[in-house]
């Protein structure tokens, strides 16, 4: 994982998709079983998070072929 800052509030990551799919899939996990000491907003900032990341996913287009 690299990152970048390229403005005070602005980070450029660098993942490999293992380490990426390991980040969504923990925010998933606390989408849908947070403890109650969670606060709403921030469930609600990482479900909008996740609908962002899933809307980009299906902009990628199909994987692209593997050569061995």
């Amino acid at each position: 994982m690299e990152l970048e800052r390229i403005r005070p509030q602005v980070l450029r990551g660098t993942f490999h998709a293992y380490e990426l799919a390991s980040l969504v899939s923990a925010a998933r996990y606390v989408v849908e079983s947070a403890p109650s000491e969670v606060p709403p907003e921030a469930l609600d900032q990482l479900s909008r998070l996740l609908a962002d990341y899933d809307q980009q996913v299906r902009n990628l287009g199909p994987r692209p072929e593997q050569h061995h």
